[in-house]
């Protein structure tokens, strides 16, 4: 994603205090601390989402420790109750019961002790036998080092966890002499093998190697550092929000539990790297007697390596939802507008819609999808098929409100003899470059071809959503698949980059389906069935509301098909925090 350093900032990202001129700077964020504490005192609805997570008004990020309890979802997540820039950062806890609709409560972590007297950054909740809940998270003590601390409910039998009580023996685990104390964050959920709890925690060691540290505990109390971490990657960077969990093998679509082993099980590595601010994870094996993981050859650590998300989605994290049995997704989806314009709107950051996320029957990659629930809030569905699309056909789908919608369409075609060569100099460059050399104003042989979304009347500002098909040396065919907010808005001021992900699919069926969550501010992409994922930010100036507008388009010599379309105006939840207190 890269966001712009005017833009992005994270409790995943270590804060050093440097002041010049008058300005501190957050590592190679900058900070306002002159924001931090202005009160929204209008919040702007323009913009805001119709059925995502977000609080009325200022800032959120991380998503912290969901878990389900006793017929109770639980939600926390890094807010300033006091502003909508970064600062004063709390855990922040709302309840739901379907995932849907969401109330607040008060905040169940905040700075209060010396161990986190300078930040309650992030973490995750484990659920001990007893079914009884913990949370793990990272503390900035008096000298501003970065360790990890312990929480428990103060009352079990409360399935709203309304108060959660700090011990005095935090910190649990410190950093060890040698570590560099402000890279050392972000505590797992943890998993039970061999008579002993294990976590990891970030790092990042030698410059530029990312590192997930290992700590095993037999009490849950006192823990040991592991003499090797779980896993560390070369020039990769520090590796903040570390997630670590077992999938199922054979297109199995159930969750397991995070300490689920065995022979038909293999484990997911996520990483949110610091240096690229995206996501990424690799699929291989945990060895219980070495108490290490190693990628599987077709999964490669860093930068070159498979995403969650190829947009704007960070600091993720899963949790096993044991009433549905699935490994669900939160991930933060943060602005891509400047921090001046979300002062004036009075907030800023949204959670993405929860996804249910396995591995794909062909084992080299997982696979996500909404969850079911909502659906729930689907409503006026609108039916398309069999509609050829010559090149330049842009038609209009109606009957829906296209700023609040959900959409699933499949399209087809006759050949992939049109598919244009695959730039053999692109071999080395990502999919966002090519989509940025390729957008769907170019013409092609199969493609582009897929969606405008949040469009204006006349096209003056439209989000396409689309796949463009090439055809490489070797004869197979490469799927390029973008959501390009360049022509989103007439605003030049927010960050309108052309995200894109390559999409491996065998196109034997001469078939590609796309599905697209619109949010008035937000565009969250599935392409062919959730093998490639974008979430974009969008802040049309004219296609807002009534304004905004949904069509389906072609712009290659291949004529397309609209095998099947449906589409829906999206509900708004009966409830979206609205009964915070700040």
């Amino acid at each position: 994603m890269k966001l712009p350093k005017l833009v992005a900032s994270s409790s995943c990202i270590i804060i050093i205090w440097v002041l010049m001129i008058g300005v501190a700077v957050e590592s190679s964020h900058i900070v306002y601390p002159e924001y931090q504490t202005l009160e929204a005192a209008n919040v702007k609805q323009v913009y805001r989402t119709g059925y995502h997570f977000q609080p009325p008004k200022h800032w959120i990020n991380d998503p912290n420790g969901p878990m389900y309890y006793k017929g109770i979802y639980h939600l926390f997540y890094q807010y300033n109750p006091k502003g909508a820039v970064w600062g004063n950062i709390v855990w922040a806890h709302s309840v739901s019961k379907d995932l849907i609709n969401w109330d607040a409560l008060e905040s169940a972590i905040y700075p209060s002790k010396p161990f986190d007297e300078n930040g309650c950054w992030s973490g995750s909740a484990t659920i001990l036998p007893g079914d009884k809940p913990v949370i793990l998270y990272t503390g900035l003590d008096p000298h501003n080092r970065q360790v990890q601390n312990i929480a428990y409910p103060a009352n079990h039998s409360d399935p709203y966890l309304r108060e959660w009580v700090k011990p005095d023996y935090n910190p649990i685990v410190q950093p060890s002499p040698g570590m560099n104390t402000s890279l050392f964050r972000d505590p797992t959920t943890a998993w039970w093998t061999e008579g002993h709890w294990k976590i990891i925690v970030g790092g990042r060691r030698k410059k530029h190697r990312g590192v997930a540290w290992m700590y095993r505990s037999k009490d849950f109390k006192t823990w040991i550092k592991a003499r090797h971490p779980l896993h560390s990657a070369p020039h990769t960077g520090m590796w903040e929000c570390p997630d670590f969990y077992p999938v199922g093998e054979n297109g199995l679509r159930s969750g397991l539990d995070t300490s689920r082993m065995g022979p038909d099980v293999k484990h997911v590595l996520k990483v949110s790297l610091d240096e690229t601010r995206f996501e990424y994870y690799t699929i291989g094996t945990y060895d219980l007697d070495k108490d290490r993981y190693t990628p599987d050859n077709t999964s490669v650590d860093g930068w070159a390596g498979l995403r969650y998300d190829y947009g704007n989605f960070y600091a993720s994290k899963t949790f096993y939802d044991s009433k549905h049995h699935r490994r669900t997704l939160w991930g933060w989806s943060n602005e891509s507008s400047v921090p001046n314009e979300d002062i004036q709107k009075g907030w800023a950051g949204i959670q993405a819609i929860p996804r249910s996320v396995w591995l794909d029957r062909n084992g080299k990659q997982l696979l996500q999808w909404p969850i079911k629930e909502v659906e729930k809030l689907r409503k006026d569905e609108v039916n398309v098929s069999k509609l050829g699309l010559n090149k330049g056909a842009q038609v209009e789908i109606g009957g829906i409100t296209p700023a609040q919608a959900d959409v699933e369409v499949t399209f087809s075609f006759e050949s992939l003899d049109k598919a244009e060569p695959f730039d053999p100099s692109w071999a080395g460059i990502d999919a966002q470059t090519v989509c940025r050399l390729k957008p769907s104003t170019v013409p092609g042989g199969l493609g582009p071809f897929g969606l405008l979304t949040l469009a204006s009347e006349d096209l003056e500002e439209y989000t396409p959503v689309f796949f463009r098909i090439f055809k490489a040396q070797d004869n197979k065919h490469v799927v390029l698949m973008c959501a390009d907010a360049s022509s989103s808005s007439l605003d030049p001021l927010p960050y309108k980059p052309s995200f894109a992900g390559f999409v491996d699919v065998d196109l034997h069926n001469k078939k590609l389906s796309l599905r697209t969550l619109i949010d008035h501010s937000v565009v969250e992409s599935f392409g062919e069935g959730g093998k490639t994922v974008i979430t974009t930010r969008v802040y049309p100036t004219k296609a807002m509301h009534e304004d905004a507008h949904l069509f389906v388009f072609n712009n290659g010599t291949e004529q397309i098909t609209i095998r099947r379309l449906k589409a829906w105006s999206m509900r708004r939840p009966l409830r979206m925090n609205n009964n915070m207190h700040y």
